[in-house]
């Protein structure tokens, strides 16, 4: 099993940033983060593998959100820059512990999630 348990979501101005981090337990082949706002559907944000590093992100983050990870600590972190009113969402923390899988950045293929932080875009 994996446990994941994510924090530092919060309100801040745009073009703000924000760091989230997950603490997680039990093996993962991949950890990501994903977003919701209300009305929307899930959307996956940045994966990494955590043995390679490999990063993936979506486009609407692409250069502005950074994902990377403490394997020490067992810790992954979304560090988001410039922040835009529309990243506003509940932020959740995802892994994928599977045999068969595609990638991390196949969002569909994450099987595991935390319980979500709340991100705030407003000025």
């Amino acid at each position: 099993q994996v446990q994941l348990v994510e924090s530092g979501g919060g309100s801040v101005h745009p073009g703000g940033s924000l760091r989230l981090s997950c603490a997680a337990s039990g093996y993962r082949n991949c950890m990501g983060w994903f977003r919701q706002a209300p009305g929307n559907e899930r959307e996956g944000v940045a994966g990494i593998s955590t043995a390679a590093g490999t990063t993936y992100y979506d486009s609407s983050v692409e250069g502005r959100f950074t994902i990377s990870q403490d394997n020490a600590k067992n810790t992954v972190y979304l560090q988001m820059n410039s922040l835009k009113p529309e990243d506003s969402a509940m932020y959740y923390c995802a892994a994928v512990r599977s045999v068969f899988y595609a990638g991390c950045g196949f969002w569909q293929d994450y099987n595991y999630w935390g319980q979500g932080t709340q991100v705030t875009v407003s000025s």
